[in-house]
């Protein structure tokens, strides 16, 4: 069944605008976690999502009235698998890995109402590869709208694998059972308001002896972050653990991460130490204290730097001495 007879996009199926699409085209297994609410066809290689961004999300919650930037970037980690499905006919149980990721908005566009919020995202598919007729990879950008309002753009670029590939790729880390069995015990949060978080079991850095260094804790039991069980740690925790280092370094100073250009280098695995470093990028300048962040796994090395509030930060992770993950966010101080 096309998904449009499904959604509240299909005339021939009226539903509230508010209704998700179903769980399984955006590969979660909790309802309650589907921002989606329809997809439709715009032309070629275009088209057009609707979501909605509830006030009451339990993980990505309103603050200081602005909804949760990250937001932006979950929907349009289910937009990938959707569209994977619904347009570009990718059988279920193929898998979408990312390879980049980015977006840049305009925070007063984030301001939350009485209501949840309706947004629309404006798509289109570039460079995209086949191999045997299957959809091999492509790179999706989006305008987004939120009640109406323009919001900013995001891009990401994700390859698709399949149930014969994806083993081989993983190798040993591809048994689920396994990879979970072998994950890391998880270590203590570093106070939440340092994070921007409010409470203990959504911080996802763990302090060392050094304020640019932390490990990343992976909590197999987040009902968001691990919605469902994977056997690797899953590039949206990567991106939380960027947000929540940038908060560290502009603490107590609330901002908002008004840009974010992340590259996912490999998978990130769940038995192994993942540190957390920030850094400063070559052109930050002085008149406020702060310091960058990058993810590392047996890596000591650290940096501080003094930095201007809103100068980009830095965040890489590394594992076994190997980079998984980098992202530079610009912070934007957030009005009060």
């Amino acid at each position: 069944m096309s998904i449009t007879a499904i959604t509240a996009f299909s005339p021939a199926t009226p539903a509230s605008p508010a209704t998700p699409v179903p769980r399984h085209y955006v590969h979660k297994r909790a309802q309650s976690e589907v921002l989606l609410t329809g997809w439709q066809p715009a032309g070629d290689n275009r088209h057009h999502i609707s979501a909605r961004w509830p006030l009451g999300h339990p993980f990505y919650t309103p603050a200081d009235g602005l909804h949760d930037p990250l937001l932006v970037a979950e929907t349009v980690r289910q937009c990938v698998p959707l569209l994977s499905h619904a347009a570009y006919n990718v059988p279920f149980g193929h898998r979408q890995a990312w390879s980049r990721f980015g977006y840049t908005i305009d925070p007063a566009a984030l301001a939350t109402t009485s209501n949840d919020a309706t947004v629309d995202l404006h798509i289109t598919c570039t460079d995209i590869q086949r191999r045997a007729g299957r959809l091999a990879s492509l790179t999706l950008n989006a305008e987004l709208l939120v009640d109406g309002r323009h919001l900013g753009t995001a891009h990401t670029t994700f390859a698709d694998l399949s149930p014969t590939v994806y083993p081989r790729l993983r190798g040993p880390y591809a048994d689920l059972t396994e990879a979970t069995r072998r994950a890391l015990p998880l270590p203590p949060p570093i106070p939440p308001t340092h994070t921007a978080r409010t409470h203990h079991t959504d911080v996802v850095l763990s302090p060392t002896n050094t304020p640019t260094r932390h490990q990343l804790r992976v909590d197999l039991t987040h009902p968001t972050l691990f919605d469902h069980p994977v056997d690797h740690i899953p590039g949206m925790l990567l991106l939380e653990a960027a947000r929540q280092a940038t908060h560290t370094t502009t603490h107590p100073h609330p901002t908002t991460p008004t840009t974010i250009e992340a590259t996912f280098t490999r998978y990130a695995e769940l038995d192994t130490p993942c540190w957390i470093h920030t850094q400063p990028t070559p052109h930050t300048t002085t008149p406020h204290t702060g310091t960058a962040t990058t993810a590392t796994t047996h890596t000591t090395a650290t940096a501080t730097a003094t930095a201007t509030a809103t100068a980009p930060i830095r965040i890489t992770a590394v594992q076994n001495d190997t980079n998984t993950f980098h992202a530079t966010i610009t912070p934007t101080p957030t009005p009060h």
